[in-house]
């Protein structure tokens, strides 16, 4: 039988933006848009510094969804699905493909604290398809050492960073809004970033408002109100992620006690920890037959969602 700390079974309600810093009507001034900005950085702060039971699965949930909006901007046709299957149905050890590759770089993002060096950055890039001079990248992380210092709002250093990045590279716009959000959990002193502006990057706080909604690229006019407005949407789009998130971990750490298959924990805290579990995973304490009664135990007791949609090869997940 497992047995759980109760204070971990049970968090408090996560935060929500306020309903009016999302409403908007018309186009906000620099001013509006920084403000509610603000706010809504403010709701998501509380989450970014928590360690809930359910933070990585939220952190690794939002990275697949940048990943997804990459694709769109690589001219890739994956989907959410896709990545899904390119990541965690692989052999161990085993080469996702260019697509899981870009996965994997905004997992890491999503992982690890928000440092900055040209060592780190040059493998971000090779996950990306690309590739920098060495001096081009040690100049990079300079420039990121004087944002976190900038007395400026930390929306505003996100927005210099990619722009910075197109200017240098036009071709690594996708490699600037992943160090956007590094910068901006540098700035808020976040434990780790949140990935969260590549999601909005097709949406309509990047869209123009004459001119046929033309995508506002970084160094744009008007783009640092664009990622004021996109960090409003993005925050409230993960706070509302949380909250479901939260739900379901609450009831999977319910029935919890209920399981009596070795290696139970593992698949809980792996559950807990990832964007979805493969339906067909072993352990030093369970077996690919333990494991696949043991998950359609949990889709019985509704604690487990399956997200594949297969009959064989099946994921799991918050």
């Amino acid at each position: 039988m497992i047995r759980l700390d109760p204070a971990t079974a049970r968090s408090s309600a996560p935060p929500s933006v306020p309903a009016w810093a999302i409403t908007s009507a018309g186009a906000p001034s620099d001013g509006d848009a920084a403000f509610r900005a603000g706010a809504a950085l403010g709701a998501l702060d509380t989450l970014a510094r928590a360690q809930p039971a359910w933070a990585g699965a939220w952190r690794q949930r939002l990275a697949l969804r940048c990943a997804a909006a990459s694709m769109r901007l690589a001219g890739r046709a994956e989907d959410a699905a896709a990545l899904r299957d390119a990541w965690h149905l692989r052999p161990p050890g085993a080469d996702p493909g260019p697509a899981g590759a870009v996965f994997g770089a905004w997992r890491q993002l999503a992982r690890q604290p928000p440092a900055a060096t040209p060592g780190r950055l040059g493998k971000i890039l090779d996950q990306l398809g690309l590739h920098w001079d060495g001096d081009a990248l040690a100049d990079l992380c300079t420039q990121i050492e004087k944002l976190a210092v900038s007395q400026r709002s930390a929306p505003f250093d996100a927005a210099a960073i990619a722009a910075e990045v197109v200017a240098m590279r036009p071709d690594a716009e996708l490699f600037g809004w992943w160090l956007a959000d590094l910068v901006l959990a540098q700035r808020l002193g976040w434990p780790q970033p949140l990935p969260l502006l590549m999601a909005q990057v097709f949406g309509p706080s990047f869209r123009t408002e004459a001119g046929g909604g033309r995508r506002i690229r970084p160094g744009d006019k008007n783009f640092e109100r664009a990622v004021c407005i996109a960090l409003v949407a993005a925050a409230a789009d993960a706070c509302r992620l949380a909250a479901e998130l939260s739900r379901r971990a609450e009831k999977l750490l319910a029935v919890a006690p209920k399981l009596r298959a070795k290696g139970a924990g593992d698949v809980i805290f792996l559950l807990l920890s990832e964007d979805a579990v493969s339906g067909s995973l072993t352990t030093k304490n369970l077996s690919r037959f333990a494991s696949r009664r043991l998950f359609e135990r949990l889709q019985q007791l509704e604690a487990v969602r399956e997200l594949s949609g297969r009959p064989t090869f099946r994921l799991f997940g918050l």
